[in-house]
């Protein structure tokens, strides 16, 4: 039976041809659905890699902060006196 079947795929050009253009089909298909796999990918790490940015900066911007800040009361004290606060 298999091989009544093989031999009918084998000798006829027009199941040969629908064969083969359906391979290219699936193979065309499988790959744009990887690129869109792929594509979602690389947004979901563009996302992330701004959220880490943002992150970076507020950090940045708090320790530079911290690192303005008067030592001690007599410094705040002068500071305050002098304007500079």
């Amino acid at each position: 039976m298999i091989g009544g079947l093989l031999t009918v795929i084998a000798t006829s050009p027009w199941i040969r041809a629908a064969l083969r253009h359906g391979a290219i089909i699936l193979a065309v298909l499988l790959f744009l659905f990887s690129l869109r796999r792929s594509g979602e990918r690389a947004g979901s790490l563009a996302d992330r890699l701004e959220t880490a940015e943002k992150a970076n900066d507020v950090q940045r911007r708090m320790l530079e902060a911290a690192a303005r800040r008067p030592r001690d009361r007599d410094d705040l004290a002068d500071r305050l006196r002098g304007g500079e606060f």
